[in-house]
């Protein structure tokens, strides 16, 4: 049954049906269903399926974006009925590098890391390497996120960290990059601690990398 209700919810979203969608998810919840689980399984799909269809030339950006409208009204309602007050997990600042004005993406991992009981300091698109460096120290951050969607603009990645370690920050946080030209090759060429192809895989990652069951 709440297989079948996920299923469903991935459509809703894909068709960007927000009342078809909200009346999903607290069915699902209604059932039982982990909001983590709802978000991992009923909503991230959905824009995973999305972000395909898009780089494949069979939908255009207005529908993504009336899906991720839908995506993060959902995800709102079933993060409100989340952790009940318990401590977060771990801290993470989050931003598209600068030069860059793409931030769906990234939006959406906030949206899931929070889910997962992440606190988040989102620090928006076009953000600075010394903004990102001066987030980390203020936020004593557990984990710094790098979103780079243009080939022009992913090495800034490897300035922020460049900056982290001249400002003696670097082996105080775990960072992870992503983005639609960025790699594992590129992670590891840069020395960033992780890359995460999603947000699914980003959440999975951050969890891993500190130790969280």
């Amino acid at each position: 049954m709440s297989s079948l209700l996920l299923e469903k919810l991935v459509e809703s979203v894909v068709r960007a049906d927000r009342e078809e969608a909200e009346r999903l998810a607290r069915e699902a919840l209604a059932a039982g269903v982990a909001p983590r689980d709802i978000l991992m399984l009923g909503l991230s799909p959905a824009m995973t399926r999305l972000g395909r269809l898009w780089e494949e030339g069979e939908v255009f950006l207005p529908e993504v974006l009336a899906s991720a409208e839908v995506f993060e009204a959902v995800s709102r309602s079933v993060d409100s009925t989340g952790r009940g007050g318990r401590a977060p997990v771990g801290r993470c600042v989050l931003g598209t590098v600068r030069g860059d004005l793409h931030d769906l993406g990234k939006n959406i991992v906030g949206i899931m890391l929070r889910t997962a009981g992440f606190e988040v300091v989102d620090l928006g698109k076009d953000v600075p390497c010394e903004a990102f460096v001066g987030a980390v120290r203020q936020w004593r951050a557990d984990v710094l996120g790098m979103s780079a969607l243009l080939t022009t603009t992913m090495r800034e990645q490897r300035n922020v960290i460049e900056l982290l370690k001249k400002e003696g920050l670097r082996e105080g946080v775990l960072v992870m990059v992503g983005g639609a030209p960025v790699t594992a090759k590129w992670a590891e060429e840069i020395g960033a601690d992780a890359y995460a192809a999603n947000a699914h895989e980003a959440v999975e990652k951050a969890e891993r990398m500190l130790g969280v069951v």
